[in-house]
């Protein structure tokens, strides 16, 4: 536990040193930004997580550098509840990110997770790194779990590895997005190499007035894996 936390207050100087080095070295501006999705199912990278779900953001940027946090609660008792922390960095169409993963979900009795729990062997705490190219007409990302909850049923560490192509594209006058995940080996996604999400995203701006509009958008995800299909509504306010 000490050696955890340990590492992670050396994570935290490395970040603030680099938000001194911007701040000193570059002349950017500090903004922040919030809102909220509001879906009808939580689906992510092909995993069904809860139904109709909130989920806020915030998100404060120096240059390339970003804080972003990111929660979901569900209206049902045992949909997943999460808050997560990312740290992220881009410059020209590269990324990189390390994200902080909370998962507060009750077991049968009802009880939930502490969050301040960062022992290995719980289901508390996620952390994954990221690294990611948008290439303009087409974008990749690998996003490896390297700490937390993540064992293969042997007690080995997974390592769990999720990789997506996506590529926007318009039709109708229509904003539309096509993504393809797979996960390469034996992880909380499979059992094995494994396509797990193939989906398309439909968004539209609905205008309310001449100067305010809502965002809505309509997606279909299928899991080959696990032979599943979602079709979701989501709101973006």
């Amino acid at each position: 536990m000490e050696k955890f936390r340990f590492k992670k207050s050396v994570l935290f100087m490395i970040a603030f040193s680099a938000v001194t080095f911007f701040t000193k070295a570059q002349k950017v501006e500090l903004s922040a930004g919030a809102g909220a999705d509001i879906v009808s199912s939580y689906i992510w990278r092909g995993q069904n997580l809860g139904g109709v779900s909130i989920q806020p953001t915030a998100a404060i940027s120096l240059g390339g550098l970003s804080l972003t946090a990111w929660g979901s609660v569900g209206f049902e008792n045992y949909d997943t509840k999460e808050f997560d922390f990312t740290l992220s960095y881009g410059t020209g169409g590269f990324s990189a990110a390390i994200t902080d993963y909370w998962f507060d979900t009750p077991d049968i009795n009802g009880d939930v997770n502490n969050y301040f729990d960062y022992a290995a062997h719980t289901t508390v705490h996620m952390f994954e790194a990221t690294l990611g190219y948008d290439f303009g007409p087409a974008a990749i990302s690998w996003n490896t779990y390297f700490a937390g909850m993540d064992y293969k049923t042997d007690g080995d560490r997974a390592y769990s590895t999720y990789i997506e192509a996506s590529a926007p594209f318009k039709v109708g006058g229509l904003d539309m997005k096509a993504e393809l995940g797979l996960t390469p080996w034996e992880s909380i996604y499979s059992d094995k190499l494994n396509i797990v999400n193939i989906g398309v995203k439909v968004g539209k701006d609905i205008r309310v007035t001449e100067s305010f509009s809502i965002p809505v958008s309509t997606k279909i995800t299928f899991n080959p894996n696990q032979e599943r299909c979602y079709f979701v509504f989501g709101i973006t306010l």
